[in-house]
C-alpha cells in the first residue's frame, strides 16, 4: 500500500465541470415536447404587456428576452432537453419573487424556476415558453451561528461559496457535489441533492432546518426555524425538498452544518470482482465506524472514460473495480491508524489487490477529480444517457453488465457502465453514444426502470423525477401516493403554473 501525507489537512476542491461543458460544441437537442410528445398546458402566453409588469418589478438589467440570452436557460448542460422561453427574470429578493409569480398566476402564465442549471433530469428546464425565474442573483448569506452551526443563506448562493465562507468558520457543509461550483443550494434542496457526503451526514431531509418559499399566487411561506427539534404540527419544509419547484420556489435556506474535520484521509483501492467489493464495504463499515465519511464505487469501464476523454490517470493498477474511500475526524493520528489498519486487513485477506493512501490535500483533490469529472468525461463521448438509481448493496453492480447485455446488439451504443454512492446504495448508470439515438433511448426505458423496481430499487435516488422520469415515478409509487402528490399540488398550486409537465406522472398512466 502505497502512501503520501502531509502535516496540512483540508483544502477546498475547485469544481466547475458543469459550465466548462456547457461552453463546448454540441448540436442542438430536439425540442423537449417533440422528444417526449407533450402536450402544452393550457396556460396564457407571454404579451407586451407581461414584460412591462416584469421591468417594473426586477428592471431591465435583470430581464433577458434576447433569444441568444435566454438560449443558455433553455438548454440544460447535458444537452439532452431543450425548451423556448421567451423570457428570464434574476430577482435579488423575495419579495421580488412575490411579484413575479403573483403576476404569473393571475395571467395564467406558466414560470420555470432555475438554480444552477446543473440538473441530470430536466427539471429545471422550460418545455415550452415558460418564463424562467432565475436564483443566481439570490446570493447572500444571511447569517451563520457558530454555537449551533446553523447557516441561513438565499437560495442562490453557490454551494461551493457556502464550503469557502463556512471553512473559514471551522464548518463544512453536510452537502458536497461534483458541481458544486455551479450548483445552487436552491436546487440542491427542491431536488433533495445527496452527494458524496451523505453516507456520513443524511440527506437534506434531515439537515435543512427550515425553508423559505413563495407559493404560486405570491404568497411567502416562512418555515424557516433553526431548531433541529420542532414538532408543531406538520413539518411543510418536506414538501418542498424535492419537490423540484412544482409546489413553490424555495429563497431561503436554514442548513445544520457540522464542525469541520481536522483530519481528512482518502484511500483509492483497487479490487478484482464484485464479491470483494462487498466484502471491503462491509469491512469499511466495521472497521472505520463513526470516521467513515465517503465510500464511492467505480467499474474501469467509467475509468477508461476519464482516461481516454480526460488525460487523468489512475494511480494504481488496472481492475475491474475501484473504491474511493474517505474518512473525517478530529485526531488525525488515530483516523491515519485506523484507515491504515483497515487496508492492512483487507490486503491480508485479499480482498483489495492494489490501493494508494493519502491526507495531502492537493494528493486528495486528485483523487477525487477522477470519481467526479466522470460524468464531464462521459459525455465527452458524444451523447450520455444517464440513470439515478438506488439498490440494495447486493444488486447495486448487478444493473450495468445486465443492462450492457441487453443493449449487446444494439447500434451505436459505446459504452455501458455505472459508478456511484456505494455507501448509500446509489448507483449512477451510463450508456454512451456518438450522438443521440432514439432506437438506443427506446432499449434503455422502460428496461432499466423495469429492472430497478423488479429488485426493489428506486428509480430516483438524488436527481430528481424532472421532466424525464415522470413516467417512471410509478414503478416505485402506488397509484394511491400519486393521487395523493396530485391533491397537494391541486391545493398549492390550483392553476398549475409551477414547473408544468416535471415530477408528477399523469394519473392514469399510474
Amino acid at each position: 500500500m502505497r502512501k503520501a501525507t502531509s502535516n496540512v489537512l483540508h483544502s477546498v476542491t475547485q469544481r466547475h465541470w458543469p459550465l466548462k461543458i456547457r461552453t463546448a460544441k454540441y448540436s442542438t437537442p430536439p425540442l423537449s415536447k417533440d422528444t417526449y410528445k407533450i402536450k402544452r398546458g393550457n396556460f396564457a402566453s407571454l404579451t407586451d404587456k407581461d414584460i412591462n409588469v416584469f421591468e417594473g418589478i426586477v428592471g431591465k438589467t435583470r430581464m433577458l428576452t434576447d433569444v441568444s440570452d435566454v438560449e443558455a436557460y433553455n438548454v440544460d448542460w447535458l444537452h439532452s432537453v431543450r425548451g423556448s422561453s421567451q423570457c428570464v427574470l434574476k430577482p435579488k429578493t423575495t419579495e421580488e419573487v412575490s411579484a413575479i409569480l403573483k403576476h404569473c398566476n393571475e395571467r395564467r402564465l406558466a414560470v420555470c424556476p432555475q438554480g444552477g442549471n446543473t440538473g441530470l433530469a430536466g427539471g429545471s428546464n422550460p418545455v415550452f415558453d415558460e418564463v424562467v425565474i432565475s436564483t443566481s442573483l439570490m446570493n447572500k448569506i444571511i447569517s451563520f451561528d457558530s454555537l449551533s452551526g446553523v447557516l441561513t443563506c438565499q437560495a442562490g448562493c453557490v454551494l461551493e461559496q457556502l464550503e469557502s465562507y463556512l471553512l473559514e468558520q471551522g464548518f463544512l457543509m453536510p452537502l458536497d457535489l461534483g458541481a458544486k461550483g455551479s450548483c445552487q443550494i436552491g436546487g440542491n434542496v427542491s431536488t433533495n441533492a445527496g452527494g458524496l457526503r451523505l453516507v456520513r451526514y443524511g440527506s437534506l431531509h434531515g439537515t435543512v432546518l427550515g425553508i423559505e418559499a413563495v407559493l404560486a399566487n405570491g404568497e411567502v411561506i416562512n418555515c424557516l426555524n433553526k431548531m433541529k427539534k420542532d414538532n408543531t404540527g406538520y413539518h411543510l419544509k418536506h414538501l418542498f425538498i424535492g419537490s423540484e419547484g412544482t409546489l413553490g420556489l424555495v429563497t431561503q435556506v436554514a442548513i445544520h452544518c457540522p464542525v469541520s474535520p481536522k483530519s481528512l484521509n482518502v484511500a483509492f483501492l483497487g479490487l478484482d470482482s464484485y464479491e470483494k467489493v462487498l466484502e471491503a464495504l462491509k469491512s469499511s463499515k466495521k472497521d472505520l465506524g463513526e470516521i467513515l465519511s465517503s465510500c464511492e464505487l467505480m467499474d474501469r469501464t467509467s475509468i477508461q472514460a476519464v482516461e481516454e476523454n480526460l488525460k487523468l490517470r489512475v494511480p494504481i493498477k488496472d481492475c475491474p473495480f475501484y473504491m474511493l474511500i474517505e474518512t473525517s475526524g478530529s485526531n488525525s493520528d488515530h483516523d491515519e491508524e485506523k484507515l491504515s489498519q483497515f487496508l492492512e486487513n483487507a490486503l491480508e485477506k485479499n480482498i483489495i489487490v492494489d490501493g494508494i493512501q493519502a491526507s495531502e490535500p492537493s494528493r486528495i483533490k486528485q483523487l477525487f477529480e477522477v470519481r467526479e469529472r466522470m460524468a464531464e468525461a462521459l459525455l465527452l463521448d458524444g451523447f450520455l444517457y444517464t440513470y439515478d438509481v438506488s439498490l440494495k448493496p447486493q444488486d447495486f453492480y448487478s444493473i450495468v453488465p445486465t443492462t450492457r447485455e441487453h443493449l449487446k446488439n444494439v447500434p451505436g451504443v459505446m459504452r455501458v457502465t455505472g459508478f456511484g454512492h456505494f455507501g448509500d446504495g446509489n448507483i449512477h448508470l451510463n450508456i454512451t453514444s456518438k450522438e443521440y439515438s432514439k432506437e438506443i433511448m427506446n432499449n434503455i426505458e422502460p428496461f432499466v426502470y423495469e429492472w430497478t423496481s423488479k429488485f426493489g430499487g428506486s428509480v430516483s435516488a438524488e436527481h430528481g423525477i424532472g421532466l424525464k422520469k415522470t413516467g417512471a415515478v410509478h414503478f416505485c409509487k402506488p397509484p394511491q401516493a400519486i393521487q395523493l402528490m396530485h391533491q397537494i399540488k391541486n391545493v398549492m398550486d390550483p392553476n398549475g403554473i409551477m414547473n408544468p409537465y416535471k415530477v408528477l406522472p399523469a394519473i392514469n398512466s399510474a
